[in-house]
């Protein structure tokens, strides 16, 4: 009887398209296990380390991959991010559904294992500028991004490899301003979720420019210079379209 198969939603399964098939993966804060099974199913990942810090939502990953008969390729472990995982013992790793400073934190601290790696795939949910300015400045180069929009939100994420290229941290030019803010690769490929995004915070950023600009008060006046700056960034990016 054939087993079946797993669903997972349209941004998670953008985020494995960007696994480059066949390596073993390491998925980070793997929750409930579903990705990592998704990507033994599909034939993406021959194994996956499904890592997570907590044992309630591991304990479920165990049962789900024994539900779907996966256990000789899918190993559940209870890491802190990259603790856990030895130099080494995967070639790549998917890391998402968490705030940016959170995987930065995962980064740090697991900056040997991380470096060692073919590629890490990564999908930020907050603070995904200076995500990005973390990447560039800390030996890893972006080759190639995705956003999707699923349930009235926006979801970037990103396939970067381990570069010993070091990028000045000093250098604050504008396009890397835009690079960091909405993603090089998704510029240059003109992508039309990231263009819908930028159309929509457009809009919202005009009406609070307008807004700030009728009132008097500090906090106003001390806002109103931010939201100008984050206007021209984003009128610049669609520009780039």
């Amino acid at each position: 009887m054939k087993r079946k198969e797993v669903e997972i939603s349209a941004r998670m399964k953008a985020l494995t398209e960007l696994v480059t098939p066949g390596l073993t993966i390491c998925d980070i804060g793997c929750d409930h296990g579903f990705v990592s099974i998704y990507l033994v199913q599909k034939g993406i990942a021959p194994k996956v380390l499904a890592m997570d810090v907590r044992s309630g939502p591991l304990s479920q990953a165990q049962a789900h991959i024994r539900q779907y008969g996966l256990e000789t390729q899918i190993e559940a472990r209870i890491s802190d991010g990259l603790t856990k995982l030895a130099v080494g013992e995967a070639e790549g790793m998917i890391c998402a559904g968490m705030g940016g400073p959170l995987m930065i934190k995962i980064l740090e601290e697991g900056s040997v294992q991380a470096h060692a790696m073919k590629e890490l795939i990564l999908q930020p949910q907050s603070e995904i500028a200076e995500f990005r300015k973390y990447l560039r400045t800390h030996g890893y180069h972006i080759i190639k991004e995705d956003m999707v929009f699923e349930d009235g939100k926006y979801y970037p994420m990103m396939k970067a490899v381990p570069d010993d290229v070091i990028v000045d941290v000093s250098v604050q030019c504008t396009k890397l301003q835009i690079y960091d803010q909405f993603g090089q690769k998704l510029l240059e490929s003109r992508h039309p979720v990231l263009r819908q995004y930028l159309e929509h915070s457009k809009k919202l950023t005009e009406i609070l420019v307008k807004r700030l600009k009728e009132q008097q008060s500090e906090k106003a006046l001390t806002r109103l210079p931010e939201l100008e700056k984050e206007l021209d960034l984003i009128r610049r990016a669609l520009q780039m379209f």
